[in-house]
């Protein structure tokens, strides 16, 4: 199954070097699993963290070669920080397993982490093909980006599922939110906490089988009231933050304007457009 370029060369993950999880949740995503798993950059560990699936994808994914963590209780939210709070790296990555994204894609992403210059790298999807990315589901994500710069002043133009952070910071922001308002929940926090937030486009491909969450507009008006409520939360102070995980001379605040959308990240600014 040929669906995307082969993934750029890696050099983290190498014996001695910074250890790299790719959390993976997983519900009955057992067609697309070998195409992810095979993508996962040398020396990196994926985490498939099986969220009550029913067509062996737990008992494929070992096969494969993965780390398989059983999170009974269902929820996108649920399956993440239970594969968060198994990792023991230094860098933990999120990606879908459906075969939407390259989980290669990643190493930019944990690069930028890994030298100071970011705390957080989120991919913003880019829809290869009709109807990649429904019309209800882009809406959506619309207007959650529109309601999360009010509330934080991030310019953000996606708040997709791909990204890489410190693993002690990520924990450090007490998540709470276990259904789908988690990925927003994090980038809040992060906000909160005075983190470097950044965005890097990514290729978004058609998935294998129906989204759990975004396929119909029911799944759709769910996910944007978890995430409403997550918004509508008080500010947490004083959680996450990064600053004493950076090499030294980096330094604590957002990220500038990146240098060209061809060879930098796109950096999502406080009280400001996007680069």
């Amino acid at each position: 199954m040929n669906r995307s370029p082969a993934s750029p060369p890696d050099d983290t993950g190498t014996a001695g070097g910074p250890r790299v999880d790719v959390v993976l949740p997983c519900l009955d995503e057992a067609a697309a699993l070998p195409w992810v798993l095979d993508r996962i950059p040398d020396g990196w560990r994926a985490v498939v963290v099986d969220n009550g699936s029913t067509d062996g994808s737990a008992e494929l994914a070992r096969s494969l070669g993965a780390t398989v963590v059983r999170e009974e209780r269902r929820g996108f939210g649920a399956a993440c920080h239970a594969g968060l709070t198994a990792s023991d790296a230094d860098v933990v990555c999120f990606c879908d397993c459906d075969a939407s994204m390259d989980p290669g894609l990643l190493v930019p992403f944990v690069a930028r982490v890994l030298a100071g210059e970011a705390d957080l790298v989120l991919g913003r999807r880019r829809p290869q093909g009709r109807g990649v990315w429904p019309a209800h589901a882009r809406a959506g994500n619309l207007a959650l980006s529109r309601m999360l710069t009010r509330r934080t002043g991030l310019r953000l133009r996606d708040l997709g599922p791909m990204r890489a952070a410190r693993r002690e910071a990520l924990l450090a922001l007490d998540l709470t939110d276990r259904r789908s308002g988690y990925p927003l929940q994090m980038v809040v926090r992060a906000s909160d906490a005075g983190w470097r937030v950044e965005e890097r486009d990514v290729p978004y491909l058609p998935r294998e089988g129906r989204s759990k969450v975004t396929g119909t507009w029911r799944g759709t008006w769910h996910a944007v009231r978890d995430m409403r409520a997550v918004l509508a939360a008080p500010r947490v102070a004083g959680t996450g933050d990064p600053g004493g995980l950076r090499p030294t001379g980096a330094r604590h605040r957002c990220a500038g304007p990146a240098a060209a959308a061809d060879a930098a990240p796109a950096t999502a600014g406080r009280d400001g457009g996007a680069a």
